[in-house]
Formats: structure tokens, sequence, C-alpha cells
């Protein structure tokens, strides 16, 4: 991946035409430490691993943890973990690793700061921190997570639609007023065209290949060799095809009837409380977001030829080992459950047993207006980075421009 020096540098004298016989060298320049950088959304900042690091806001303050009922617009909710992919990956070679990516960023974010849009947080563009790390490291390895959000659909609205329908439809009867702060919510399963249309994913293609088209054309002015890969990363549901059959009743109700409280506590204490016939959208939905990045990929690598841009497809790459896949959930999933708070306590709740709809009300509402507290969910823990670091590693030394990484049934990450 890596000119070695020594060639380096007899090809830039040879091109030059210089022979220096008997002349005194001028010393030459040391090299930079090498760098892998981090770019993009939640799904490469960590978010649901854990371990979230200081993050510097626009004013170049460094923002730590500033209390569950501070605006979401804080720095530090871009969630960038200590035990994200790009910190875990094995990357030989790499001497510091740069986390720029933030929790709910957009391709809008890549080249403008975020702050300037609706719902953002106060960090500078991707590309003005990936110029800073520039002057200080020679960048060989970025690793770029951008679909999920944009401007026609956010990863968060859509989980959030299709977890309160669920909620809704146990707790209410149809005929009942269900009080979000947003609004009634619908009580019928999420269909494709809830979560995106065919016109919304072009749109939010377009963006994201643009944004990516960003990322290169600066890599290819400020990186010291010019010598660097990108891996552009897709997405891995949190929930599989179908729920274990552990979780399609309880108490003799299914969830394609009027009510059914217990069942709805049970799945929300297993991670997913969600309608089965909502799952197979979801699935239509981040296979969407596959397309979205491996368009990127396509596109980018047919402009830049010489460029070295990796597609890399994690969409297997917790199979087996999502929310509810099997009977011990969340124990043992590579994904974070969802998890409300009563209030920004910092405490979440981890049943809804025995709570009535106006607690279910308060609870869900808390998720609108402090979305912090119930942001990681739905995400890769520490353990599904710790795979998605394993998927990195791979990508970053093949010879192959798509690589696919699937878990295998006993727990093997197999990349190809």
């Amino acid at each position: 991946m890596r000119r070695p020096a020594f060639l380096a540098a007899a090809l830039t004298a040879f091109a030059a035409g210089v022979v220096a016989v008997g002349a005194t060298p001028a010393p030459a320049a040391a090299a930079l430490p090498t760098a892998a950088v981090a770019l993009g959304d939640s799904f490469v900042s960590g978010e649901g691993a854990g371990a979230y690091q200081p993050v510097t806001d626009l004013n170049g303050v460094s923002q730590g943890f500033p209390g569950w009922s501070a605006a979401n617009s804080n720095a530090f909710f871009c969630h960038r973990s200590g035990n994200a992919s790009i910190q875990q990956a094995a990357l030989p070679g790499i001497a510091a690793r740069f986390n720029l990516a933030c929790s709910g960023g957009q391709p809008f974010d890549i080249a403008a700061a975020s702050a300037s849009r609706a719902n953002g947080r106060t960090v500078a563009s991707q590309l003005d921190q990936l110029r800073a790390v520039a002057q200080t490291h020679d960048i060989d390895v970025v690793l770029v997570g951008l679909g999920s959000n944009n401007s026609q659909f956010t990863f968060g609205n859509v989980a959030e639609k299709c977890a309160n329908r669920f909620i809704a439809d146990a707790w209410t009867g149809w005929w009942e007023f269900w009080a979000y702060l947003n609004g009634p919510v619908e009580q019928a399963p999420c269909a494709t065209s809830d979560l995106a249309t065919d016109a919304q994913m072009a749109a939010a293609t377009a963006e994201t290949v643009a944004a990516v088209r960003q990322i290169v054309a600066t890599l290819r002015q400020v990186d010291a060799d010019g010598q660097h890969r990108i891996v552009l990363q897709d997405y891995t549901n949190p929930l599989p095809f179908d729920l274990a059959q552990r979780f399609w009743t309880e108490d003799g109700r299914a969830d394609d009837r009027d009510k059914f409280r217990e069942l709805g506590a049970e799945r929300y204490a297993a991670g997913c409380p969600i309608h089965r016939a909502s799952l197979a959208a979801g699935h239509w939905f981040s296979g969407g977001l596959g397309a979205i990045v491996r368009s990127g990929q396509s596109t980018l690598a047919a402009e830049f030829p010489g460029e070295d841009i990796v597609y890399l497809n994690v969409q297997r790459a917790f199979d087996g080992a999502r929310l509810c896949e099997l009977d011990a959930s969340p124990t043992g999933a590579l994904a974070t459950p969802i998890r409300l708070q009563d209030g920004p306590t910092g405490t979440p709740v981890t049943s809804l047993a025995g709570k009535d709809k106006i607690a279910i009300q308060r609870i869900a509402n808390t998720c609108v207006t402090y979305f912090q507290t119930c942001q990681e969910s739905w995400h890769p823990n520490a353990a599904g980075h710790q795979v998605l670091g394993q998927c990195l590693a791979a990508a970053a030394t093949t010879a192959n421009r798509t690589i696919a990484c699937v878990r295998q049934p006993d727990g093997r990450i197999i990349a190809g």
C-alpha cells in the first residue's frame, strides 16, 4: 500500500534528471508518523460502544460529558468511542489513530460545520479536522461511514418511528389518543415507504457520493506522500430477519392484535421493541444504505482511477448475534438494545413491565426532548465494534476493491 522510501527517492531524482555526483546531499525531511482516520457518522464514531472521549468544539474547547440534560448539540455527543472500530482494528504500520466521525453526521458535515444545519453539533467540518491531522501525520488509512443520515432521512428517525409504533400498539387501543410530543403515533408496522422512498434513496446517494468526492479531493491535496487507502463501510442491521420464536407471543398474544403489553415489555427488555412485520422493511432499508455506499465506491473509483478506494460490506457481520435473534438477547448480541430513560437521569429503563400508558408516554417523550438519553440504541456495542475492527483490518490490506465481511455460525469473521 505504501511505496518504500528508498524507491520513492530514486524515482524522484530520476524524474528530475539530477545526478548529484560528489555533491553534499541536502538533509532529508523527517517522515511524518502514519495515521488512520475515521470520518462520517455514528457507525464509525463508536456510538453504542461506550468509553466516549472529549471532543473539541468549534471554539477550540474540549467538551467532556456535559450532563444528561445538556443541549444535544454539544460536541461531546458526537460520541467518539475509545472502543470504536478504528481504535480496535489491527493496522500494521499505523502509528496514530484519529476518530473525526460524529454521531448523527451527514454528508453536509464533511465540508461544512454541522452547527450550521438543523440538529447539528458544534464541531468543525470533518475536512477541516482532516486537514489539521495532515499537518502532523501521513494519512495512510481513511475509514468513511456515510449514508445513513442525510437531508432525506436519518437512521435515528427511522428507528424511533418503528419502535414507537410498536410501543404505542402494545400499550394502547386503536381508539385511544397516544400523546407524544410530536403528535399521535400510528400503530401499524413500518412499511418500506415509511422509511424512505426510491426518490429519497436516489437523493441520499447523490449527497453521499458528492461528500466522498470532497474527501478524495482533499486527501489528494493534503496527504504527505499521496499514498492512502479509503475504506467506504456500509451498515449492518441490528435486528434479524425474524425474531427468535420465544419472542413471537406472550400470554397468548401476538403483535398483530390490539394491545399486547406483556409481549411489548418482553421485547423491550430483550432490546427489540419492533413488530415482526416491520423487520423486512428494516432490512430493505439497510440494504438500500449498502447500495448508497457501493455506488460511492464504483462512481469515485471510475472518476479517480489512481485512487485506492475499497467498498467494505458489513451487512452480514452480525449474523447470528443480532438483537432477539437468540433467546438470551440482549446478552450476546453485537448491538445495543433500545434503552430509554425516565427523564434525563442517566439511568436506563431496562423493563417496562407493569408500567401504564401514561408512564410509557413520559418515558418515550424523554427521548424526544433529550435525544442523548436514547441515541445509543440499536448501534454496534463494544463487541460489535471489535467485529467491525476485524472487518476494517481485512479491508485495509485486501487486493480487492470490494470485500464482504460475514460472521460464521461459530462466531468466526470471514472477510473476502
